[in-house]
């Protein structure tokens, strides 16, 4: 099967054809009107940005993706789900005023807010899946209760499934915190004990106190971890590693969870990638490295699988940018997000997630 993705440049030429005219006009042409049933309570998910973070997708983006919902019969809300990790979105609450923080509000981005998983992120239903890793999946409740959705990514780097685009964000954000957990399980750090200096950071940073310090080296307890990788993000050291080879478990159980996230919703879901921005890693991080290539522009289909394959290629056709976290692979046609992080292979989401009938790698690309 070849699936149609809509693509618009970010260069713009003459009047009416500004960034946000040209997200409503995808819309149109990729035929999200036909996803909306008149009175839907339509979820638009989305990535508010952790404190600190600057390139998640910006609210006058998302206010013309919920004025087009609206116009096509729906009453969209703005969603997202709690992080498995401590931070500024940990919680209902503060997830709602980091959101406020980066300027999502109902004036500005034409929709209200909810937290999908409730206000500790407890609130989810179990969808039955029956695929190779995972049987049964946790999606949060709000999600699972909407009639539609319209997915609206950041096409960035990630630190473990090489890419963060319309899977991950299906996958890893429509979870609760048990959920992600259920998908990072697979993938445990490693300590490097040459370089623990005993600092206490990951131990401090761990969310299910599984790390600790024994004789002045951090030591991971295997039952309690569950692999959210707080800990190599407070090391100052280098001391905590991705064991990579546990990485392709974790990328497939994330499309397990992402092929859940869409059940119950078959010709009710579209997707947005914005491939601007593109950083080197998650909008998870309470900063934002440099991008590593010009902006691209803005793709639109009705599958997520195409939609991360095409996104995936015009990234790799740009020339990378130098003296940014692109170490390698700069030239036209090279994987950029590998010339990052050699380990991580983004093209395992797609594979996978082709394979298990989410949607198809094959697509063709039309201009709008």
């Amino acid at each position: 099967m070849v699936s149609d993705v809509y693509f618009a440049s970010m260069t713009a030429k003459k009047p009416g054809e500004e960034e946000v005219v040209r997200v409503r006009r995808l819309f149109s042409a990729a035929g999200f009107d036909d996803l909306i049933g008149e009175g839907d309570l339509t979820a638009i998910k989305l990535h508010f940005g952790e404190r600190g973070n600057e390139t998640y997708v910006k609210p006058g983006f998302v206010c013309q993706v919920a004025d087009a919902v609206k116009e096509s019969g729906g009453r969209p809300f703005l969603t997202d789900t709690a992080t498995l990790y401590r931070g500024g979105r940990e919680n209902a609450v503060e997830h709602l005023l980091t959101a406020m923080e980066h300027g999502f509000d109902l004036s500005s981005a034409g929709a209200p807010l909810i937290i999908a998983d409730g206000l500790l992120g407890e609130n989810f239903v179990e969808v039955e899946v029956g695929k190779s890793h995972l049987k049964r999946v946790k999606i949060a409740s709000d999600i699972a209760a909407a009639d539609s959705m319209i997915v609206v990514s950041h096409f960035k780097g990630h630190g473990m499934a090489g890419f963060g685009g319309a899977i991950k964000n299906l996958g890893m954000g429509c979870a609760p915190p048990i959920g992600k957990a259920d998908q990072h399980r697979a993938s445990q750090p490693l300590v490097v004990e040459e370089r623990c200096t005993g600092c206490g950071n990951c131990s401090s940073a761990c969310p299910e106190s599984a790390v600790r310090l024994e004789g002045g080296t951090a030591r991971i307890d295997p039952e309690r971890c569950v692999g959210c990788g707080a800990c190599l993000v407070a090391c100052p050291e280098g001391a905590m590693e991705l064991d990579w080879g546990t990485i392709p478990i974790f990328v497939e159980r994330m499309v397990d969870y992402a092929f859940g996230a869409v059940m119950g919703k078959d010709g009710r879901v579209g997707f947005f990638n914005f491939v601007i921005d593109v950083t080197p890693d998650c909008d998870c991080l309470p900063w934002s490295g440099a991008p590593i290539v010009p902006d691209v522009g803005v793709l639109a289909s009705k599958d997520p699988v195409a939609i991360d394959a095409a996104s995936l290629d015009l990234v790799n056709g740009q020339e990378g940018i130098r003296g940014t976290a692109l170490k390698s692979h700069h030239g036209r046609g090279e994987d950029k997000f590998r010339g990052v992080r050699p380990e991580a292979d983004g093209r395992l989401q797609i594979k996978y997630g082709e394979e298990i009938g989410l949607g198809s790698s094959r697509y063709r690309l039309i201009d709008v």
